[in-house]
């Protein structure tokens, strides 16, 4: 019998299914997660951890887990696991993550976020509910910017990025720019899609999407001098991660007209939130990480993580692995 360690909750089906397998489960027993010192201790005898994005697998972590076979993030990106740990390799610890089931409800968001930022939807929200119901006018209050016909500028042309450029090519007729560090042969013959330069990319879009996972060369990609290449018209939308984007250059960048608006589903210091952007209410959308947040998708995330410790205790590779 092995031990499963579950730093947050986890659907009682997928736990069921490592109840079946034999496997005793160690988690939370409500919703709120377990704090991080008695995850750690669990970990003295464990044998799996399933975690999520906001739980940070260092070596202080991987240390105390010392027959740790697997680590089975419940996310695309894993930056939060210590994966290069030449011990956790040595002792063949597997780090997996769940790629694909939440392509699309990430996209989902990625345009939810672009037209609620182009057609002002919070702020027309917030204004009916205060009873503040703009009189009709060809300049009336809360006119926004159309999105069909536009061009959409992609950074970062994976699974996510192409979801988003299907939508934005096949349901609204956009041009589709993007950038990316190979080229993406398939998506340029589907959606007429044109790899360009970061700079002409920005230049040129009249929507900036960033779908690419955060490293050393894409902390601050946006950053003051990205904003200042950008048209004054445009809107930017982060689903990615956070520190992609210098929240101060943004702040500036959107205060002063020097771009349009923007959509953010992360922050670079989750989970607050600069406060400049809280305070910018015009063409600024803000969510909280809601990329995966939908019922169908987190069961699915769910399920690839519980598949993947299922294959890897029964002496199987694992379905989904990054190391």
């Amino acid at each position: 019998m092995a031990k499963v360690v579950c730093t947050s909750y986890v659907f009682p089906e997928e736990i069921g299914r490592l109840e079946a397998a034999g496997h005793r489960v160690v988690g939370p027993e409500s919703e709120a997660p377990l704090p991080r010192a008695r995850w750690i201790a669990e970990l003295s005898d464990a044998d799996a951890l399933v975690c999520l994005l906001t739980d940070r697998v260092d070596r202080e972590a991987l240390r105390a887990g010392r027959s740790l076979r697997i680590v089975a993030n419940v996310a695309v990106g894993y930056e939060n696991v210590d994966v290069d740990v030449d011990a956790a390799r040595e002792r063949g610890i597997v780090v997996t993550n769940t790629p694909d089931v939440l392509t699309e409800a990430t996209a989902d968001l990625t345009f939810a976020l672009l037209l609620g930022a182009a057609r002002r939807i919070a702020e027309a929200d917030a204004a009916v509910r205060r009873g503040a119901f703009p009189a009709w006018g060809l300049d009336q209050a809360l006119t926004g910017s159309d999105v069909h016909g536009k061009t959409l500028g992609i950074v970062g042309m994976g699974r996510i990025g192409t979801a988003v450029a299907r939508r934005g090519r096949l349901g609204f007729g956009m041009e589709v720019l993007y950038h990316n560090r190979s080229r993406n042969e398939a998506a340029e013959a589907e959606l007429s899609a044109a790899w360009v330069p970061f700079d002409e990319l920005l230049a040129e879009s009249d929507v900036v999407c960033v779908h690419v996972p955060l490293s050393d060369e894409t902390h601050h990609l946006f950053g003051r001098e990205a904003f200042a290449r950008m048209k004054p018209s445009v809107i930017l939308v982060n689903v990615a991660r956070g520190p992609v984007v210098d929240e101060e250059a943004l702040v500036d960048a959107l205060a002063s007209g020097a771009i349009a608006g923007a959509g953010l589903d992360v922050y670079e210091r989750e989970p607050a939130v600069h406060p400049g952007l809280i305070a910018l209410t015009e063409r600024v959308v803000l969510a909280p990480h809601l990329g995966s947040a939908t019922r169908e998708t987190r069961r699915a995330m769910a399920r690839l993580a519980v598949d993947n410790v299922l294959a890897v205790l029964a002496g199987r590779d694992a379905i989904t692995p990054v190391s």
